[in-house]
């Protein structure tokens, strides 16, 4: 199984890098460029007309990967099936959102309403796809015994996991390689963790998203040369929702993706503390990374301290799961 999952990730990398030097100049004669909104900080407004919509870079190499090594090995399972299809079908709606915003020139692409419903639509469907593939409703607590079946409450639990974790990933989606690397990192520990405990379809698809993230890396790194997008962003976060029901590690999703419930919280924090004190702020600005862009830190600093956070995250939810 090593043999394959290491084949799987090279071929989601090598994809990655072949397909971004082809894709990067077409975006760019389309002139799909990245609009930089003017409430950002001014440092983003230099990245203004970088490619975007590089999502797509990261959904071919995680299919090509996934199914090449799903049909080949024996492991095309409906399983991996309902994960290539959570990825896409958010990309697609990231992919509209990403088309209006550049195309139609929509600065604020989808309404809120467009994407949550786009979000509960593909939400629900993975939902009932996943209780007719008999998985368990019962949730662990890592390195417990504690279990609590969640029965039709897990219905709701689904839903915030789909729509939180998306939502978290496209918030963190800020900085050169900011995300691209923190979810190579969550997605590299999943792959672990479904390894050891052989459900080698996720621990495929999961390998396969690692690799296509370390692919895309090469030119999302600073200085960028290509976005992802909400192609990408949201995509990443279904994606990471879904391997965490399958591998039965609810739970440990607030851990492994601990960087992506940070980000969140930053921006709930913040808008509910200005709300209450009529103006006033904690952050200099949210979603967290950008309290650090105006407190004088430089990207890569940034950048790398993140990356290291959510390394450190991933091995205690490592050890809760596998280990302990």
């Amino acid at each position: 199984m090593t043999t394959i999952l290491l084949t799987t990730l090279i071929i989601a990398f090598l994809v990655a890098i072949i397909f971004a030097p082809i894709f990067i100049p077409l975006l760019r004669m389309l002139k799909f460029g990245q609009y930089i909104r003017d409430e950002g900080p001014k440092e983003h407004q230099k990245k203004a007309g970088t490619p975007t919509m590089g999502g797509v870079i990261i959904i071919l190499a995680i299919i090509v990967a996934s199914i090449y090594s799903g049909v080949k090995n024996g492991f095309m399972t409906n399983h991996l099936w309902l994960l290539l299809f959570v990825t896409i079908a958010f990309s697609a709606i990231g992919f509209l959102d990403d088309f209006i915003k550049v195309v139609m020139k929509r600065n604020l692409g989808l309404t809120s309403k467009q994407k949550l419903l786009g979000q509960l639509i593909v939400a629900i469907i993975f939902y009932i796809v996943l209780v007719q593939t008999h998985v368990s409703t019962v949730v662990t607590v890592p390195g417990t015994d504690w279990s609590i079946n969640f029965y039709w409450a897990y219905f709701i639990l689904s839903l915030v996991m789909l729509l939180g974790t998306s939502n978290g990933t496209n918030l963190t989606d800020g900085l050169d390689g900011l995300l691209s690397g923190t979810a190579a990192i969550a997605f590299a520990a999943y792959a672990i963790i479904a390894y050891n405990d052989s459900i080698h379809d996720v621990a495929i698809f999961s390998t396969a998203v690692c690799g296509a993230l370390l692919g895309f890396l090469v030119f999302n790194a600073h200085p960028a040369k290509v976005f992802m997008g909400d192609t990408g962003s949201l995509a990443l976060g279904g994606a990471l929702a879904g391997v965490a029901m399958l591998t039965k590690s609810e739970i440990l999703l607030v851990i492994i993706g601990g960087i992506f419930v940070i980000e969140t919280l930053s921006v709930i924090i913040q808008v509910a503390y200005f709300k209450a004190t009529g103006g006033k702020r904690i952050f200099k600005m949210s979603p967290l990374h950008n309290h650090y862009v105006l407190s004088g830190w430089n990207e890569w600093r940034i950048v790398s301290t993140f990356w290291f956070v959510g390394i450190l995250l991933s091995v205690i939810g490592i050890y809760l799961k596998v280990w302990l």
